[in-house]
């Protein structure tokens, strides 16, 4: 979220400006909730990554209790990528809809921006499919509370998948290093599978350097991080040796310089192998080395 704009947009950063009187500099939104992010970064450059077919390979249509298929998405903003991900998964096309589809795969949306999940709420095409609600991901109680409200509905404990995209910069800076690690190990308790876009570095230097053009107090933890660097290394370690999770795979990168990181619990390896299209050697290019 903290990427350089490029000149070309300064023009629809300042008409968006007019629509919204918040400011729509990342800095002036600390905790990444600024409006109209998708017009910076597009949904389509995280779709072209993903396989559309990657919920049925991971999860197939065994019986109908594997059905609907739960997914979780931190830090989903004004909910343009929460529903390019739900169409994108089911192959639908613009104005097209499924009866089936909320059968199939169901979202719940969490921001910490109230404003952001009313417009998510007002202009979803999808209501029966995706749910938005107002959640500061950190309270543990308020988490637990509207979390388990969701799954209960399902007679789930777990989601099979979260979506954690362009997240982790902003709960590192706001809530420091052991914020972060607590952060990843609520995810990987609560999800079988975990989709996570880090921000690299120069993102947490850029929204630092932002805050101060704008005269705002510097984020609490920025000079105090000990975890930073190659950011999506970090983050795989941590999951890994830290949370019981396991590297799937790397879909590559989007334009912007963001890998996109698959996961999945240990404990799922007992009853799901890998899906061979997702560790095939043609893919390896494209994968991370860590």
């Amino acid at each position: 979220m903290a990427a350089s704009m490029r000149p070309a947009e300064g023009v629809v950063k300042e008409a968006a400006a007019e629509e919204d009187p918040r400011v729509l500099e990342p800095g002036a939104a600390p905790f990444g909730n600024f409006p109209h992010y998708s017009r910076f970064h597009p949904p389509e450059q995280r779709l072209r990554l993903l396989p559309p077919e990657l919920l049925r390979r991971l999860f197939p249509p065994q019986s109908p209790e594997t059905r609907p298929i739960l997914g979780l998405d931190v830090g989903c903003n004004s909910g343009d990528l929460s529903v390019a991900l739900y169409k994108h998964f089911l192959s639908l096309h613009d104005g097209e809809t499924c009866l089936d589809a909320s059968r199939e795969l169901r979202l719940l949306c969490c921001d910490i921006d109230p404003v952001l999940v009313e417009r998510a709420e007002k202009e979803c095409p999808f209501p029966d499919a995706l749910t938005f609600i107002t959640l500061d991901f950190m309270n543990q109680r308020t988490r637990k509370v509207l979390l388990n409200s969701f799954l209960s509905q399902f007679g789930r404990s777990v989601f099979d998948i979260g979506f954690c995209m362009s997240v982790t910069m902003w709960i590192h800076l706001n809530h420091g290093d052991h914020g972060l690690w607590e952060f990843l190990a609520h995810l990987s308790s609560l999800c079988r599978y975990l989709l996570v876009e880090p921000q690299p570095w120069k993102c947490y230097r850029a929204a630092a350097r932002r805050l101060r053009k704008l005269g705002l107090h510097d984020f609490d933890h920025f000079h105090s991080l000990a975890i930073r660097g190659d950011m999506a290394n970090q983050i795989v370690q941590i999951l890994t040796q830290d949370h019981g999770m396991e590297l799937v795979c790397c879909f590559g990168n989007t334009s912007w310089d963001r890998s996109l990181l698959l996961f999945r619990t240990k404990q799922t390896t007992e009853t799901l192998p890998i899906p061979e299209s997702l560790t095939e050697e043609g893919k390896e290019k494209n994968r991370l080395r860590f």
